[in-house]
């Protein structure tokens, strides 16, 4: 019996030194018989060193996949014949111990017939290399058990997967780190321009105060004779108001120009559209000579009404008024009245009081206060261009503002170009001098404070201070007011 094993493990050891020898076949060769596989037992060259390579590892990580499972699965989902076996234990000790000798050969005992089995597969394997060996043992894995393909495919597709989870947490990783880095810029960029813009506060902020501070100390003087500490307060306060009101202007105005900008762009688009229809008319009419010399004349009439418009006379720019508010209406209201009976006015419903106030030839600045009772009334500020015949403030009344704005016409009959009808052709003449807008006429709470201004004269002329109660239809106000002037190191009550 033993002499019948012998001679079975010496044909076993005789076919596993075919299959080595062509495991030492030459890549050109691999690549020539590419397409042939075998049934035998040996295994193709291209396998040996294409394969493992095209199922997406390494070899020496697919091996420790193939020993695992051939572990894990042997006697279970894989059965092999005792040959089989012995092939796949020679690749492992080729591979874990190199080439066989009798130094690194483990001890046989005298009835050990597996081990010498083993060994002398082993001892066949002759010089392969450690990778060889495990390519060895992979194909044959393979060719032996079809199910070990099936697993190392799905190991791959988990593996892939892993890589791409770990890709896409990569990219997502780098994604929100860019998102931070921009919000952190965004920030950075929104500070710095908080920064600036803060800066430019506080400067257009001193620019104000550096020339305002004279007026608002000659006033904070009168309003607390002696008492250095609430005059430097209400200075304080009066410059801070005046910032604010002084922005409000400056957004007013800037939206008064971009309207401006807009009626100019339709006027012109408006021009343009007359001009393209005086020409289409000069066109149908060309036939007619006498048509179109009346045309010509109309246009020139035009064209001078135009010029006219243009040449309107432009009066000096006026800088903003400085107006604020402050506490203590009772005992302003009882100032006025014992200072005089003028300054106290009844304003009826419907009616405008008109206050106007010459500019004084001492004076550089005029100043002005008011309160009423109980209610609010709309307050504004105009600058009549006129020489003042008198240096006394008047007071007129009106039903409404609309009354003092109806322009008057004067016939006169003119002998060139003779009447109409038998009568003198009107003329149109403006009685009242031009009038510029200081302070728009805006309803003030002037029922719960005392409402406060100021205004560089802008040349000679009347300031007219309008109260408007047009708005109400049953309540009478009744105000209180004080105007007065100022000039380098005085100050005069005009009332």
């Amino acid at each position: 019996m033993l002499t019948q094993m012998a001679a079975a493990a010496e044909e076993d050891v005789s076919a596993l030194s075919e299959w080595v020898d062509e495991l030492s076949v030459s890549a050109t060769e691999d690549d020539k018989n590419a397409t042939n596989r075998t049934d035998s037992n040996d295994v193709d060259v291209t396998a040996k060193n294409c394969e493992p390579r095209l199922w997406g590892f390494e070899t020496r990580e697919l091996y420790k996949f193939a020993l695992n499972f051939y572990k894990e699965k042997e006697g279970k989902a894989v059965h092999l014949s005792y040959e089989d076996k012995l092939k796949l234990v020679a690749f492992t000790q080729q591979v874990t111990h190199g080439k066989y000798t009798a130094e690194n050969a483990p001890p046989l005992g005298v009835l050990d017939m597996i081990g010498r089995d083993r060994r002398v597969a082993w001892q066949n394997l002759g010089d392969i290399s450690k990778e060889q060996a495990m390519e060895g043992f992979i194909i044959l894995l393979d060719k032996l058990c079809p199910l070990f393909r099936t697993v190392v495919e799905a190991q791959k597709r988990n593996f892939e997967e892993k890589q791409r989870l770990k890709r896409e947490e990569e990219a997502k990783k780098q994604e929100e780190e860019k998102k931070l880095k921009e919000l952190e810029e965004e920030k950075k960029k929104q500070e710095e321009e908080r920064l600036k813009e803060e800066t430019q506060r506080r400067q257009i902020q001193d620019a104000l105060n550096q020339q305002t501070y004279y007026q608002f100390r000659l006033y904070a003087e009168q309003q607390y004779p002696g008492n250095p500490e609430q005059q430097g307060v209400l200075i304080r306060q009066l410059q801070e108001q005046h910032y604010h009101q002084y922005m409000q202007q400056l957004h007013q105005n800037q939206l008064v120009v971009e309207d401006h900008i807009e009626e100019e762009e339709e006027e012109e688009k408006e021009k343009k559209l007359k001009k393209k229809n005086v020409q289409l008319k000069n066109v149908t009419c060309k036939d007619d000579d006498d048509h179109d010399d009346d045309d010509d004349k109309d246009n020139t009439n035009e064209n001078v009404n135009d010029e006219d418009s243009d040449e309107m006379e432009d009066w000096p720019p006026i800088s903003p008024a400085e107006m604020w508010t402050r506490k203590g209406v009772e005992e302003f209201k009882q100032i006025i009245r014992k200072e005089t009976g003028d300054a106290v006015i009844k304003v009826g419903h419907g009616e405008t009081v008109t206050v106007r106030v010459p500019t004084h030839e001492d004076g550089t600045c005029l100043f002005w206060e008011f309160a009423t009772d109980g209610y609010d009334i709309g307050f504004g500020v105009y600058f009549e261009w006129s020489k003042p015949e008198t240096n006394q403030v008047s007071v007129y009344i009106s039903e409404s503002e609309e009354d003092e704005d109806e322009e008057e016409y004067e016939p006169r009959e003119d002998l060139e170009s003779g009447s109409v009808n038998g009568n003198a052709r009107p003329e149109r003449k403006t009685i009242t001098p031009p009038i510029s807008v200081i302070v728009p006429i805006y309803r003030r709470d002037s029922q719960e404070e005392i409402y406060a201004g100021s205004h560089q004269y802008p040349g000679e002329g009347v300031y007219l201070l309008k109260f408007d109660n047009s708005y109400s239809l049953w309540r009478s106000k009744t105000l209180y007011y004080r105007v007065y002037y100022t000039r380098q190191g005085f100050t005069k009550n005009n009332n």
